[in-house]
């Protein structure tokens, strides 16, 4: 019983990931540790895909897509449930996608633990901060990476897809692809993070800031990429999004994908995700 619900955890009822026979060149995980300013100098993990012919090609650089876990969860579930490692293997040994670094980070102190992937208001919580500055310099000095916003896309599922959007939209021109699975724009109402705050909450929910920084989205080339369940309660405040980027003139997409909010949702569009962004960001 314990061995179903451990495996169950790690996969959430799909076969564990398996590069198919016709990869014969596959990725490679790594786990690393970052100490991040922004955190008060707290060391978070960080699980790190270098793709195929990482290893093999010494001086060849990639872009990166950075991965942001929902809650609770765990930046593992990337690979174990999403397959994203898998799916890269695929995309690069079919041609169809240039090979990615994936990183997935953890986000809070626990699995338990929410912190928005947010500023929040007590010291040492600069969540935010830590992806968009500690996590992407440290990233830059150990891996070959494509060290311009041009090399760098930002996404995540739900409360992670809320959070690549958020950060994003504070820091225009740092990662060139944006992408939220079945994310939220409208900020959560938190105490233990925005402090009850109306104008910390709507600095905090881009369908509120969008207006202010699509010039500088336009700038940078911004793209966003994104799309909800058909029965997603959260994708009302997604077509408010799709509506106001298509005013101010931000390059995106949106779709709506039959089904809920759910594990076999992001899984099922884990192809199309990362070929958005291997397609979009500036290759080698």
């Amino acid at each position: 019983m314990y061995r179903y619900g451990w495996n169950y955890w790690l996969y959430r009822g799909f076969p564990p990931p398996q590069d198919p026979a016709f990869v014969t060149n596959a990725g490679t995980t790594q786990e690393i540790s970052v100490a991040s300013p922004a955190l008060g100098g707290r060391s978070q993990q960080v699980v790190v895909y270098l793709p195929p012919g990482y290893a093999s090609n010494p001086t060849r650089r990639y872009p990166v897509f950075y991965l942001l876990h929902g809650f609770p969860g765990r930046p593992a579930a990337f690979l174990l449930t999403v397959r994203a490692g898998v799916v890269d293997d695929i995309l690069t040994a079919r041609g169809r996608g240039q090979p990615l670094i994936l990183v997935m980070p953890f986000g809070s102190t626990g699995t338990f633990t929410d912190k928005e992937w947010a500023n929040g208001i007590r010291a040492n919580e600069g969540w935010e901060t830590f992806v968009a500055h500690d996590l992407v310099r440290a990233i830059d000095s150990r891996y070959r990476t494509i060290a311009t916003g041009a090399g760098r896309a930002l996404g995540g599922l739900s409360e992670g897809g809320y959070g690549a959007l958020n950060i994003g939209l504070h820091h225009p021109g740092e990662f060139r692809v944006l992408e939220s699975w079945s994310g939220y724009e409208q900020a959560d109402d938190l105490r233990s993070i925005f402090g009850g705050d109306p104008q910390v909450l709507a600095r905090n929910s881009p369908l509120e800031t969008v207006d202010a920084v699509a010039p500088g989205l336009r700038r940078a080339h911004t793209y966003v990429w994104f799309y909800s369940g058909t029965t997603d309660r959260l994708r009302g405040q997604n077509r408010d999004f799709e509506a106001e980027l298509a005013r101010l003139g931000v390059a995106h997409r949106y779709f709506l994908v039959r089904g809920g909010h759910n594990w076999g949702l992001w899984r099922g569009e884990a192809s199309l995700a990362l070929l958005a962004a291997a397609t979009h960001l500036a290759h080698a």
